[in-house]
């Protein structure tokens, strides 16, 4: 029977914990039972705080603890869950959890969940490393801690002993590939069907806001977005638009550079991939309209440009992100 431990705190996400419980606790047991086979429990799960005492999550609930951070034994994995609340607040009132995972065993597996990872790279776990986190926080992150390897288009990242998931709710793909890695591919499968959910997603793409909308203070670059948002479904060129507003198509790469730190036609793709987004979460439109509606008038490319910005083809997403219409 594998140990796992999940390092909790105040201002933790509940699910993330209890979760995470659930399914290692249910592992080999919820489809031995559908199975009408013997159950056999595969994990024991035990929650750890600094003291031993009960911690408050982000929505209130109490959750009682089994040991405190200095009773813990070497387990198989450790787990630092979501932090919910305030992330710097979090950091600053859990020095001794930071202090504990620099002190633990280098050898030993280390998960964390969306920005729970922010515990590991701040006790260094993940310096020159490989790492995701929530795509949402990917630029403070990035800033923080610059020795970090990260990609937050990946929803799992695996490097050496160090697991990082990127989502809130990416526990039970974590919790997944830890099954599958100590007890097989089929015992992981079986928790997934018996939970309900599905296995090996692999990006977050679809899931995050295009990078469209940083803050600058260019009146140009402003004026010209302005524009885009208004034509982008129009055959566009780079020269039409510097001809547009009576400059060299060098000096409008360099603005948007300078500005947003993306090339203009880079920008116009991500607006019309915005668009095409929010049509098939909100309409029931065919994908090739939808495509012309946005700009494109080869299905292909704009079926590759797509996948590549969301990671999912046009039907996917709509499967995934659409309202449900009545019949």
């Amino acid at each position: 029977m594998k140990k796992i431990v999940i390092l909790a705190f105040d201002g933790a996400l509940a699910s993330a914990i209890t979760g995470v419980v659930d399914l290692f606790a249910m592992a080999g047991v919820s489809w031995n039972r559908i199975q009408k086979q013997n159950v056999q429990r595969l994990f024991e799960v035990q929650i750890a705080t600094q003291d031993g005492q009960a911690i408050q999550c982000i929505n209130g609930i109490k959750l009682h603890a089994d040991l405190a951070f200095q009773d813990i034994n070497l387990a198989d994995v450790l787990i630092v869950p979501t932090i919910g609340a305030a992330i710097n607040d979090v950091l600053q009132r859990n020095e001794r959890l930071i202090d504990f995972l620099k002190k633990y065993p280098v050898d030993r597996l280390i998960a964390g969940n969306c920005t729970g990872n922010f515990f590991l790279a701040e006790a260094g776990l993940l310096n020159e490393r490989h790492a995701t986190t929530h795509w949402g926080f990917r630029q403070m992150f990035s800033e923080r801690y610059p020795l970090v390897k990260l990609n937050t288009d990946q929803l799992i990242s695996h490097d050496q002993n160090i697991y990082c998931a990127g989502g809130g709710l990416a526990w039970f793909d974590l919790g997944l590939h830890l099954i599958e890695r100590f007890y097989g591919f089929d015992i992981a499968i079986q928790s997934a069907k018996s939970f309900v959910i599905d296995y090996r997603r692999d990006s977050q793409l679809s899931y995050s806001l295009l990078k469209i909308a940083k803050p600058h203070q260019d009146e140009l670059v402003q004026k010209i977005q302005d524009y885009l948002a208004c034509h982008f479904h129009q055959n566009i060129a780079l020269e039409d638009i510097a001809k547009t507003f009576n400059i060299t198509t060098r000096t409008l790469i360099r603005h948007f550079k300078n500005a947003l730190d993306v090339a203009p036609n880079q920008y116009l793709q991500a607006i019309r991939v915005e668009a095409a987004r929010k049509r098939l979460e909100e309409t029931d439109q065919a994908v090739d309209l939808i495509m012309q509606q946005v700009g494109y008038s080869d299905p292909s490319s704009f079926r590759r440009l797509f996948h590549k910005k969301t990671g999912l083809t046009p039907l996917e997403y709509r499967r995934r992100f659409s309202r449900r219409f009545a019949v």
